[in-house]
């Protein structure tokens, strides 16, 4: 029971960096780590969380890139 919950928080916070990561690549707004952790190990690990979510990005937006079911959209 505490393991798969657990699990499920660990999975909500990717997701969340994940957000985030989409956030600051459509609109450019990213979190200001330097203003909010003035602690350097804090300020490390909130940016390394936060390159999680970078990759997760980067690993979806080359699924759908090569992926028949997603279209580039010409509206945009």
């Amino acid at each position: 029971m505490a393991l798969g919950r657990l699990f499920h928080y660990a999975v909500d916070a990717v997701l969340l960096s994940t957000v985030v990561a989409g956030v600051r690549r459509s609109a450019g707004f990213r979190p200001d780590t330097e203003s909010l952790l003035p602690d350097p190990t804090m300020r490390s690990i909130a940016d390394r969380y936060f390159g999680v979510g970078e990759t997760i990005f980067d690993m979806i937006q080359g699924t759908a890139v090569n992926s028949q079911y997603f279209k580039k959209d010409s509206r945009r």
